[in-house]
């Protein structure tokens, strides 16, 4: 009997992509009932490898995960993870750090877009029965203004060379990246003071992390260029949606564009959902058919290395394969 995968909840129409590389090493992938907590520890708790998306797995979910070697995430960030608890259980937790990149930067750059030529203020004001350029005005030319990238890992870049093609000047702030690297990508590198006080548009590209929850708060909206546009497609907690509301009415901030919220989905009664001057868009920046079908692949490629006791190639601990496959 092959070893056992469990994937703990699944937003794909099909595990067949994921199902197949297993098959490589006689692997069997179960879908565990993720609404079912009982089964579902009684499920992990056989699994030699545990295949997650967007259910929490807390370190006491870990620690009945006595025979799992490795935990894969269906995505970048792993902020579901408890990546601590993991690593003393001498179990490795991996992402796919490089399946959507394309996508996210597209997303990212609709987004712009969108708020500098006005589309959603506009489509409404047309749908209301007005036929004015007055509904959107002011619209600045795109090509000389400022793009303030804050974190430069490969999203980012895929963003800046787009950026770059439509005119516009791209400053990074990155403090885990040299200079030196920055310059090469055409970006200039800058401190996060000067980025919030240079660009007219700021996109968010950073993990969550204890360090960047509530990065973006009133002190930080406080130093933001007047009239500047937020995009936000990391995760929602980056930013603090109170002080976000605030930077908007008192008009330091001219507008934003979230695919990511604190609370997903957002409450009926959301202020953010009753303004003109924010886009909304359904955490999709990741989606695409050709994605989907890519990041299961991935995953899954990384659960057979390690279960063939093989070194993963995207190990978000790297310090745990010394203890278990030294």
């Amino acid at each position: 009997m092959g070893p056992l995968v469990v994937v703990t909840d699944s937003v794909f129409p099909t595990l067949e992509p994921a199902r197949e590389v297993l098959a490589s090493i006689g692997a069997e992938l179960r879908l565990a009932e993720a609404s079912d907590p009982v089964r579902m520890s009684a499920l992990a708790r056989e699994a030699d490898a545990l295949m997650v998306t967007y259910m929490p797995i807390g370190a006491e979910l870990i620690q009945q995960l006595s025979r799992c070697r490795i935990i894969a995430r269906f995505g970048i960030g792993v902020d579901n993870v408890d990546v601590e608890a993991a690593t003393r259980a001498g179990i490795v937790v991996t992402n796919v750090p490089d399946y959507c990149v394309d996508e996210v930067s597209d997303h990212a750059l609709a987004l712009l877009l969108a708020l500098a030529r006005r589309l959603f203020p506009a489509d409404q004001s047309v749908r209301a029965g007005m036929w004015s350029v007055n509904a959107v005005t002011p619209i600045h030319r795109l090509r000389g203004r400022v793009l303030g990238l804050v974190g430069f890992g490969k999203i980012a870049r895929a963003l800046a060379q787009k950026a770059q093609a439509l005119g516009l000047e791209v400053l990074a702030f990155d403090p885990y990246l040299s200079p030196e690297f920055i310059k090469t990508q055409g970006a200039h590198p800058v401190g996060l003071d000067e980025l919030l006080q240079r660009s007219d548009f700021i996109s968010i590209h950073v993990p969550l992390t204890p360090e960047t929850r509530h990065m973006f708060n009133d002190e930080t909206f406080q130093k933001v260029k007047l009239g500047a546009f937020l995009i936000n497609t990391a995760r929602g907690p980056i930013v603090d949606e109170g002080a976000l509301l605030r930077a908007l009415d008192a008009g330091q901030l001219a507008g934003a564009a979230l695919d990511v919220l604190e609370r997903e989905p957002p409450s009926a009664d959301s202020p953010l959902m009753r303004r003109g001057d924010v886009i909304v868009t359904p955490h999709i920046a990741f989606y695409s058919e050709e994605a989907l079908v890519e990041l299961q692949i991935r995953a899954a490629e990384e659960v057979v290395r390690v279960l063939q006791g093989q070194r993963p190639r995207n190990p978000v601990n790297p310090e745990v394969l010394n203890i278990s496959y030294a």
